[in-house]
């Protein structure tokens, strides 16, 4: 056989090309740009089968309102959930309850024109939305986004909004005015006026002053009459009585910690740390408490940068338990194991783990302690023992006034309304026999008071320093309530504090003491806590273990250290600085060990501007400052307002501003020559503002203009670039 010439080989192969070329002459030299499949289509005929398209669970459940939250800690999420029950039971109407970072948006122009969306937005940090709400606020906020017609265009989409945020933050409810500014852009209609709840004064009673006028124009537009709904329970609870006992919920968090199996630790399942370190820092004798507690963190997977929070799930007051069961006649059977099953799922899930009992649900699950709402207290008249407690019940749920002075002022828990409106002693210790028994269903209360957050807490240490534990600054929340003409004073007790505080007397073996109050001194105890933990997994012979997991923040130190630093933080405000000086300390370590002291000439200066009362009594880590500024060289200075000892020529309290003011030259060189941050961490309400002014009048001078232009200006652009940071609270 002859062997074929290259030529021959090249001759064939450029026949077999252009004959795949004839044969694919269609594929190969039609138009690039794909067909053109319309989207609404697409998505109409994956009914069903995409978990992300909301308008098909919207027409597939018959349901005329989708609900989409934008919630950090849970409250936007209890919110939505409560305009879904109201719109039930007024209407009739089913709502579908949404997560927006379940679902996908392109067909939010599908939404039928008989059909509403709520939007229940959180502003979360410096203007910015809850994480689970990003995207969504992205899409609206994109022009270039296009809904499922190709345009970026909503006409004639009807919804409804509800802010929830924080007055003394800069940036009070700006999702929420972001989201109805852009949908009103796209052609959309509001229903109502936009709700706004402020949570630095009451945002129960914000959203009960918005809701009724919203609901009255949404019956109007929608066409729908009240009265059409009913009062129908949204769970039901079932007493169990052969359910194995070590599958029954006393009070974990998860299902991994019910069965001790390893895993993530994050906020669906806490970690159990281990006190290594739990001490008073205030001075012996004085009548308020702070207290540092170090938990140990090691082989628990757990890592943190400074500068991030450490949440701290607490129980409920003992006393308060104990309190509740009584008033619902539980207390005789409180260790029953129930089973909690929701009657519609999208519109309220079980919010905790079950099969569990009565007594674990009031100490682990709910939130007894807090102030009890002004709405529950008129769905619980009906069940009232007598025809006293229910009018008195009424009258506060419907009279603004007397709710605010006789509740709110005199900071009523549930447990504590109920006694009150029965006609019993709120002051004494609860029993079966001062307690009247309210036959309230179960099923009622777990509906109607929110789930038992964790409690946040900025990190005070370096995982440089301290890469195997974390540590927590925590001033102890107890003061005294306003009398009233049906309540003495008395004190109240912060639940997160109090709990640590109970820890913290546990660890040293201590009992706690009495405390002097108004009218008894020295007869009122610390409030006890359940601090063993369910099955004593957070007590292990001498040690004891606080549930927590970590919360990531952005409140970090400028990578190069030759970046200026100026932190203000008065009281506990100062607990994140001690690990940023602390991460500047590791760091100093480290180029002193390569480089000699000398590494540090060009390292810009860390100034910490601290605030307390007194250098005597509560000076927060008074001992540790100057060893941190022997290891910087020079680097560190700590000013210190004393307010109780150092005073103004006119005789008025010194406070950090004034130091700020004080030192006016070196902050402004640092801030515009030195390109340097500004961090702030405390009060919301009047220091944080304080602060913010002074730098203002500080920036405007040196720029040789105002406070209210130059200045303003300046504070702005630091704040645009990430270079003036808050970590505060109201």
């Amino acid at each position: 056989m002859a062997i074929a010439s290259s030529s021959d080989v090249l001759v064939l192969a450029l026949g077999v090309i252009l004959a795949a070329v004839y044969l694919f002459r269609d594929q190969l030299f039609a138009s690039s740009k794909p067909k053109t499949v319309p989207l609404a289509a697409s998505k109409v005929s994956n009914g069903s089968g995409n978990p992300r398209d909301f308008v098909a669970k919207l027409k597939e459940g018959k349901k005329r309102i989708v609900i989409f939250y934008g919630s950090q800690t849970g409250t936007a999420e209890e919110y939505a959930i409560r305009l879904a029950k109201e719109a039930k039971q007024k209407f009739g109407l089913a709502s579908l309850v949404c997560d927006p970072e379940e679902y996908d948006f392109e067909n939010l122009d599908q939404v039928p024109e008989d059909c509403c969306v709520f939007f229940v937005m959180a502003t979360y940090g410096e203007g910015e939305p809850t994480d689970n709400a990003v995207t969504l606020c992205q899409n609206l906020s994109d022009d270039s986004f296009e809904f499922s017609k190709g345009e970026h265009k909503l006409p004639g989409l009807k919804y409804v909004v509800f802010g929830l945020g924080n007055k003394t933050y800069e940036h009070y409810n700006a999702i929420a005015r972001n989201v109805d500014a852009e949908l009103q852009k796209m052609g959309a209609i509001r229903i109502g006026e936009r709700g706004e709840g402020d949570d630095d004064k009451s945002m129960e009673e914000d959203y009960l002053e918005w809701k009724d006028g919203m609901w009255e124009e949404f019956a109007r537009v929608m066409g729908v009459e009240e009265g059409q709904g009913a009062d129908s329970p949204d769970f039901v609870v079932t007493e169990v009585s052969d359910h194995p006992p070590e599958k029954v919920y006393l009070g974990e968090l998860s299902a991994r910690a019910l069965t001790r199996s390893k895993g993530i630790h994050d906020a669906k399942n806490p970690y159990p740390a281990p006190i290594i370190v739990a001490r008073e820092l205030f001075a012996h004798g004085s009548d308020r408490n702070c207290i540092h507690v170090e938990l140990d963190t090691e082989n628990s997977g757990i890592t943190y940068q400074h500068g991030d929070h450490v949440g701290v799930w607490p129980t409920n007051a003992e006393v308060e338990v104990e309190r509740l069961l009584f008033s619902l006649g539980l207390h005789d059977k409180k260790d029953t194991v129930i089973n909690i099953e929701s009657l519609d799922p999208a519109l309220a899930k079980v919010p905790f783990p079950v099969p569990t009992t009565y007594v674990t649900v009031l100490r682990h699950y709910i939130d007894i302690s807090a102030v009890a709402g002004r709405q529950i207290l008129g769905v619980l008249s009906k069940f009232a023992p007598t025809p006293e407690a229910e009018a008195f019940l009424k009258n506060l749920n419907t009279h603004k006034e007397d709710y605010q002075n006789i509740i709110a002022h005199g900071c009523l828990k549930l447990g504590e309304v109920l006694q009150l409106a029965a006609g019993n002693d709120i002051h004494a210790v609860p029993t079966q026999d001062n307690t009247t028994a309210w036959n309230i269903p179960f099923d009622i209360i777990v509906s109607s008071i929110p789930r038992l957050q964790p409690r946040y807490y900025s990190i005070s240490s370096s995982p440089k320093l301290h890469p195997h534990s974390i540590h927590i600054t925590c001033v102890v929340l107890k003061y005294e309530s306003t009398e009233n003409e049906r309540v003495k004073t008395r004190w109240v007790y912060g639940t997160g504090s109090n709990f640590l505080l109970n820890l913290k007397f546990a660890f040293e073996g201590q009992e706690a003491p009495l405390i002097d109050s108004a009218n008894e001194p020295a007869q009122v105890f610390y409030p006890k806590y359940a601090i063993e933990g369910p099955r004593g997994a957070y007590k292990q012979e001498t040690t004891y273990k606080v549930p927590i997991h970590v919360r990531r923040s952005t409140f970090r130190l400028p990578t190069n250290p030759k970046s200026p630093v100026i932190m203000i933080g008065p009281g506990t405000g100062v607990a994140p600085f001690r690990g940023f000086v602390q991460e500047r300390v590791a760091m100093a370590r480290r180029t002193i060990e390569k480089n000699g002291v000398e590494g540090l000439a060009d390292w810009g200066s860390i100034r910490l501007y601290y605030g307390c009362r007194s250098s005597t009594k509560d000076f927060l880590y008074k001992e540790e400052w100057p060893e941190y500024a022997k290891e910087l060289h020079g680097k560190f200075t700590l000013r210190v307002a004393f307010s109780r000892e150092n005073f103004k020529p006119d005789g008025s309290k010194i406070y950090v501003q004034d130091l700020l003011w004080e030192d006016r030259e070196t902050v402004a060189d640092a801030i515009l020559n030195g390109k340097g941050y500004v961090y702030i961490c405390g009060d919301a309400r009047n220091m944080s503002k304080a602060v913010e002014e002074t730098l203002c009048r500080i920036l405007g001078e040196a720029k040789g203009g105002s406070a209210e232009v130059e200045g303003a200006a300046e504070v702005k652009l630091l704040k645009e670039r990430s270079r003036f940071l808050t970590d505060v609270w109201s």
